[in-house]
């Protein structure tokens, strides 16, 4: 298969990457800590240039595209390692909602799902998607969301409930990376909140659970490749023994090793993307791949870049910290590397 990004894809990646050189810099990820809301100037700006709804349905305010269209951008998100809730409202809560109006009964969708589809498509609505079956774990974007879809399982039977802000008492909860937004909801479910039930939630929540690892996997690019140049850019100024420490050859092979599986986990995520899109039969192999090599990349581009720079890299003071952190939460996300593996040998064994 050969597979290209369009000129209108790259030329609004460009756009995106050129917005959040300036709205999202290191001292405006240390200001992101204490932020009290995912809603932030810089989320309207995104809203503005079409972002954050980008996943959204036409029908609903949104541009109605893909992963592969969102990937691209979650990359760029994940070079800033930008602390909004992107992958949770776009690459996750949006296209979840897509799938439930277009199931509508009787072609009629439920009232509540198209009114949050609008809401974050104009950027009033920035939202968290609970891991199926763990509904009482930290769930990523879940502080300060004003709306949550979590999945439970009642007697057998898995149920997608929507909340909207407010509706249940939300506690942050401290994560390794502080500009990512955890939170643990404390809800019952009810009649009130149920959006679906059975066999077409299964089947949602694991389309849910492989974009997830895909889209998580895109940011992880971003942050490896940012990681990457930070460290060289440190390698060249910094000087032992009258010379910079990135002419010596340990040093460069460090580096280029970090970049070689950065190059090869980058085409694996944009196959994954495309082959979600498509509906591809092995979709869901290459979204499990995906995550495995993108996290692989990340820990390795991390390791290199903290050994690089030393104790110094793990400061407050520091920028690379941000990325590190990041890096290692996102890792485990949606499955860790090992995780993924095992889900492809099982699917592999079971002729699946």
């Amino acid at each position: 298969m050969h597979f290209a990004f369009s000129d209108q894809q790259l030329e609004f990646r460009d756009a995106v990457r050129q917005v959040l050189a300036k709205e999202c810099t290191t001292d405006d990820l240390r200001a992101a800590v204490d932020a009290p809301s995912a809603r932030t100037p810089r989320w309207a700006t995104l809203a503005e240039l079409g972002v954050v709804g980008l996943t959204v349905p036409e029908a609903h305010g949104g541009f109605g595209l893909g992963l592969v269209d969102l990937v691209a951008l979650v990359e760029e998100a994940g070079r800033v390692a930008l602390p909004e809730p992107l992958v949770e409202t776009t690459g996750l809560a949006a296209p979840l909602l897509a799938e439930l109006a277009a199931d509508g009964s009787d072609g009629e969708a439920d009232p509540r799902v198209t009114g949050w589809l609008g809401g974050i498509a104009k950027g009033g609505v920035a939202a968290a998607v609970g891991d199926a079956g763990r509904p009482t774990a930290p769930i990523a974007g879940a502080d300060g969301a004003d709306l949550l879809l979590l999945v439970t399982d009642v007697s057998g039977r898995l149920e997608l409930h929507g909340l909207d802000a407010g509706a249940c008492p939300v506690t942050p909860v401290a994560s390794l990376d502080p500009t990512r937004r955890l939170g643990a909801p404390a809800w019952e479910p009810s009649p009130a909140t149920l959006l679906a039930y059975g066999p077409r939630v299964d089947a949602m929540v694991d389309r849910t659970a492989d974009r997830a690892a895909v889209v998580v996997g895109a940011e992880l690019l971003g942050l490896a490749d940012a990681m990457i140049t930070m460290t060289a850019s440190y390698a060249r100024d910094r000087q032992q023994f009258g010379k910079p420490i990135g002419s010596f050859q340990a040093v460069k092979h460090l580096v280029a090793g970090a970049q070689v599986l950065l190059e090869f986990a980058r085409p694996v995520v944009y196959g994954a993307a495309w082959a979600l899109d498509e509906r591809a039969p092995d979709a869901t192999r290459a979204a499990s791949v995906a995550k495995a090599y993108a996290s692989e990349a990340a820990l390795e581009a991390a390791r290199v870049a903290l050994q690089v720079h030393g104790a110094i890299g793990y400061t407050w003071e520091c920028d690379l910290h941000l990325f590190l952190k990041r890096s290692w939460a996102l890792a485990e996300s949606w499955g860790s590397a090992g995780d993924h593996r095992a889900r492809l040998l099982s699917s592999l064994l079971d002729g699946r």
